[in-house]
């Protein structure tokens, strides 16, 4: 029997029932769950990022440049909003760091509070760093965070350059400023030519005046000597007068505080009795007249009475018997009057002689009467004038010592001034000596400021005065004077096209090995019949190639019309497909025909080696040493780089390069197959008994 007929045989097992043909319909669409669905579930990713939950903080206080208020903040915020790059959360700080820990967002952009401050910064003279803030979060998802560093890498371009720009752009600004101010200093320095051939003339009436000032300083030291001499004096005698008023501020208070509670718990008191007084002084001067007359007799009635008493003693005392008891108290009275009259006698005697002393008395006792009634008037505020006394007395000394304190100032002062006096007379003999050696040297500096006034002219002549057009073409190319123009060739239109070259190959290798797990790789009743191996090999490997294009086919069907997958060749795709369906399955069928149930694990590990190590994500270079050895010998990195080229286009070379190893690949399995077949004709105990079986 011939192989396409023993194939179509082994295909027939599935009509025979609901099962089998559920298997069979379940095998040819078994590709899509990992072709179609896999590439459908993230197709165009890049393409829907504004379906993520971003954070976006703007803590941006703004700033003011040159007197232009400054709201880069605002400007990057709305720009972003505007772009629809992410689904932007305009939040708080506190809102995007919670958010971002707990999931709810997947980052946070932040602009800081003084970002423009430091953008504007680029026009003073201390530039800094404006600075975006980025939060990932990797727990959330990994991806993401890969994706916004690309995405706000060029956000940080962006505002870089606006920020250049306005630096640059001072820059320029500075450059016309320059020339303006230089033109400026070029006519000063012609009117500085001018002056200083009036200061020439002046430098010499300054050589006179300074010949006079010095005679004026010589004076002036002279004078001030004689002043400091005198403040000495004045010195000493200020502070003389300080101790005495101190003194006398002492005994003031002294004596108010002694007197003063005195004077005015009794001031009414006083009062009285000066009234009194004042009243006693006037009538005894107003008697002053009649007392030679009234001492003459009051000094013999003195006498008479005295007499009088002493006869009366002796009559009754004297040479009598019986003692009078009153006559001790009689005889003290008798020596009492004789003593009276005497003093009256005395007093007489001192009126008489002093008659001429009685005038001046009155007079005395006049100015007693008016100052008795002077008393008599204060005395009831005598008290408080005494505190105000002392308190005049207290200033006095007080001002006494600050007059010491500034005579003391004075003479330092003029000390001081007197040795500054010297030193002035030095100086203004140095200058003397100085304003002679100007008056040489304005020679030379005529001659310097012509220099000066034709380099001016010179130098801004040479200067660039860019006017705002040439400032803005300028500003354009400083601030971003490198641009990436990127040419992508045979551009993949999104995510997915550019995956689907290494999922599509690992569908069919997953058909072709789930295929082998429900038709045998080797024909059984071909085997027992004695066929040719070749036959029995092309017979386990026609169903299974089959199977390959039916699910290739519906694959491609679906990523195309369902999906949206374009090809740059599609009629070549198909027919490359046509030949990797083919090899998968002879390489599946060998490794199950040669090992059996252990030939599933193998496929299985071959599956994994290829998918690791084909480059079908990142370049192989960059994975382990290992993978980069086992890489140009697996046929699943030729099938990637030939549906590269076919898919997204470029140069054939690398698909005629695989179809030559997927057709390798197929007639060395198909080969290997037929001389396991061969010995698969052969039974043994193992094959009656197997170790394993699946």
């Amino acid at each position: 029997m011939r192989s396409p007929k023993l194939a179509a045989l082994e295909l027939k097992r599935f009509g025979r029932g609901k099962l089998p043909r559920a298997a069979l319909a379940a095998l040819l669409l078994l590709p899509l769950l990992y072709g179609a669905l896999y590439l459908w579930s993230f197709w165009d990713p890049y393409g829907k990022l504004n379906k993520i939950p971003v954070a976006l903080v703007n803590s941006d206080t703004g700033a003011t440049a040159k007197g232009k208020k400054l709201t880069a903040g605002d400007d990057i915020t709305d720009k972003l909003l505007d772009s629809k790059t992410f689904d932007w959360h305009p939040v708080s700080a506190e809102e995007a760091r919670k958010g971002v820990a707990d999931g709810t967002y997947y980052l946070s952009l932040t602009v800081p509070s003084d970002f423009s401050k430091q953008i504007a910064s680029s026009s003073g003279k201390s530039p800094e760093t404006g600075a975006l803030k980025v939060r990932t979060n990797d727990a959330n998802n990994y991806i993401v965070g890969q994706i916004s560093r690309s995405v706000f890498s060029e956000v940080r371009s962006a505002a870089s350059t606006k920020a250049s720009r306005g630096f640059y752009d001072n820059i320029f600004i500075s450059f016309s400023d320059i020339h303006g101010e230089t033109e400026k200093a070029a006519k000063g320095a012609d009117k500085l030519g001018k002056g200083i051939g009036k200061a020439k003339k002046g430098a010499g009436d300054l050589a006179k005046g300074l010949a006079k000032a010095k005679k004026g300083s010589r004076e002036l030291k002279s004078g001030i000597g004689k002043l400091d001499k005198g403040s000495g004096k004045l010195e000493t005698g200020a502070g003389g007068v300080a101790d005495g008023t101190q003194t006398l501020a002492d005994k003031a208070n002294e004596v108010s505080a002694k007197v003063g509670p005195f004077l005015k718990k009794n001031g009414k008191e006083i009062g009285e009795v000066s009234r009194l007084v004042a009243e006693a002084s006037r009538k005894a001067s107003d008697n002053l007249d009649t007392l030679p007359e009234t001492t003459s007799a009051a000094a013999v009635k003195a006498r008479k009475a005295s007499d009088d008493l002493a006869a009366g003693y002796r009559a009754r005392c004297e040479g009598v018997v019986t003692a009078d008891p009153d006559c001790p108290a009689l005889k003290k009275s008798v020596a009492a009057a004789d003593t009276a009259a005497d003093v009256a006698e005395d007093v007489n005697t001192l009126v008489r002689n002093n008659t001429d002393q009685l005038d001046t008395l009155g007079t005395h006792l006049d100015d007693l009467h008016d100052k008795a009634l002077w008393l008599a008037d204060n005395a009831p505020h005598l008290g408080s004038d005494l505190d105000s006394a002392v308190q005049k007395i207290n200033a006095l000394n007080s001002g006494a010592h600050k007059v010491a304190k500034g005579a003391d100032a004075l003479h330092t002062g003029l000390t001081t001034a007197k040795t500054g006096a010297s030193d002035l007379d030095s100086g203004v003999g140095k200058l003397r000596t100085g304003a002679d050696t100007l008056n040489g040297g304005m020679f030379k500096l005529v001659d310097g400021s012509g220099k000066l006034s034709g380099g001016l002219h010179d130098g801004a002549g040479k200067i660039p005065d860019y006017d705002k057009r040439d400032r803005d073409a300028r500003t354009e190319v400083m601030s971003d004077p490198v641009q990436l123009v990127k040419q992508a060739m045979h551009k993949a239109p999104n995510y997915g096209t550019g995956f689907a070259p290494y999922f599509i190959p690992l569908s069919l290798w997953v058909g072709a090995m789930v295929a082998y797990m429900l038709i045998q790789p080797l024909n059984g009743r071909a085997l027992a019949a004695g066929a040719a191996s070749w036959r029995v090999a092309l017979a386990g490997w026609l169903p299974v190639a089959a199977i390959g294009v039916v699910q290739m086919l519906a694959l491609m069907a679906v990523l195309h019309w369902a999906i949206g997958l374009q090809m740059i060749r599609a009629a070549g795709t198909i027919g490359f497909l046509l030949l990797v369906a083919a090899c998968f399955a002879a390489i599946v069928q060998w490794l199950n025909a040669r090992f059996g149930p252990a030939g599933r694990i193998l496929v299985l590990a071959l599956l994994m080696l290829q998918l690791t190590s084909a480059g079908g994500t990142y370049p192989v270079q960059t994975s382990p040493r290992f993978f980069s050895a086992i890489h140009p010998f697996l046929p699943m990195t030729y099938v990637v780089d030939g549906l590269r080229r076919l898919i997204t286009g470029g140069g054939l070379g690398p698909v005629w390069l695989a179809c030559a190893v997927l057709l390798g690949y197929t007639v060395a399995s198909l080969a290997l197959t037929a001389w396991s077949a061969r010995r698969r004709q052969v039974w043994s105990v193992d094959r009656l008994h197997p170790e394993l079986s699946l």
